[in-house]
């Protein structure tokens, strides 16, 4: 059995050499040994053929000695190649001592990219936001300057017209309403229009009527008239209400007198009132005296024949004058004595 030859050491332009003094790794020395027990195993394999192959083994060992392990880096390798690459991972993350100026302006940068994506998805949201806000400003200018326009100058009073005016004079009711010339439309004191109509008694309600641009009509409704009441002073002219419209020291032609138990106050009057306003224009101009102690007999007497209509109470009014007016087409007052209404019914003349 041959000695075991000894390790050869690996040519220098092979591997780098460990530095000179540096003690041998624990992994190259345990590769040897291996490599060494290897080597012995073949050489005990060679002596077992050797008598059959006579110098084999001897050229076998000689092709053994250019044999050459593999060379194992050096834990000195080792370390260089981790400090190249922590250094490369430093160049790689950038430069440690970057300033605030430069934070600053990524910072910038990066809220400008943002600003600009939402601007680009939202895109149709405010084009549909402006024309909604567009619309509506325009209508806000719109009534601000409608309402700027009516409440200026421009919309003065310069025309004051009265309608409805039949006993009245229209010229004197305009120049008691003077005081509202040269004031906005819509300014017109109601107030101040009120106080001049009630100088007119005869006035039962109005109404103001703006029409653009200078021109207010007032519309009022006369008090109907039914009577005279003879008092101390003289003859009143009352409506059905009983309110006093004027007062005279004669009786005024065409307006019947008014005897009624209990005055203006009572329910007598009240009757008699209503009934004179349901009379037809022709028939109330024919009454020169209307009479009632109570509710209920209230009576007409019509000028020139003296004929008398028994009315009764105020229910029915417009039934009973209706069938008054078709009896005294039929029968002129001139051939009758009484009308009898109370009944619409059944109307007596007598």
């Amino acid at each position: 059995m041959r000695r075991p030859s000894p390790l050869p050491q690996p040519p220098a332009a092979t591997r780098g050499a460990a530095p000179a003094g540096a003690p041998p790794s624990r992994t190259l020395v345990d590769d040897a040994v291996d490599e060494q027990a290897r080597e012995s195993d073949r050489d005990a394999e060679r002596d077992a053929v050797a008598p059959a192959s006579g110098t084999a083994p001897d050229a076998a060992s000689g092709a053994d000695e250019h044999l050459t392990a593999p060379v194992i880096p050096l834990a000195a390798d080792a370390r260089a190649s981790d400090d190249d690459g922590k250094a490369a991972d430093t160049a790689a993350s950038g430069d440690p001592d970057v300033g605030f100026r430069e934070v600053w302006k990524a910072a910038r940068a990066r809220r400008k990219a943002l600003r600009a994506e939402v601007r680009r998805f939202t895109v149709r949201q405010r084009r549909r936001r402006a024309v909604w806000l567009g619309a509506a400003a325009s209508i806000v200018l719109l009534a601000l300057g409608t309402v700027g326009a009516a409440y200026s100058p421009l919309f003065g009073v310069e025309k004051i017209s009265v309608v409805g005016a039949q006993q009245l004079n229209a010229t004197e009711v305009a120049d008691a309403l003077s005081g509202q010339l040269g004031t906005p439309l819509p300014l017109v004191d109601e107030s101040a229009v009120k106080k001049a109509l009630v100088a007119f008694p005869i006035v039962e309600t109005y109404a103001l009527e703006a029409r653009p641009p200078h021109e207010l009509v007032v519309r009022i409704v006369e008090r109907t008239p039914v009577g005279l009441i003879e008092t101390r002073a003289g003859y009143t002219l009352v409506d059905a209400a009983g309110v006093a419209l004027s007062t005279t020291a004669t009786p005024s032609a065409g307006t019947p007198l008014l005897t009624i138990t209990g005055g203006v106050k009572s329910d007598a009057f009240a009757a008699a009132g209503q009934v004179m306003r349901s009379l037809p224009d022709d028939i109330r101009a024919q009454v020169t005296e209307v009479t009632a102690s109570t509710p209920d007999d209230v009576t007409l007497t019509l000028g020139g024949t003296n004929t008398e209509v028994m009315w009764g109470n105020a229910e029915r009014s417009a039934d009973k004058a209706f069938r008054l007016q078709m009896i005294m087409a039929a029968r002129p007052p001139q051939d009758v004595y009484t009308y009898d209404v109370s009944s619409p019914e059944a109307v007596v003349v007598r």
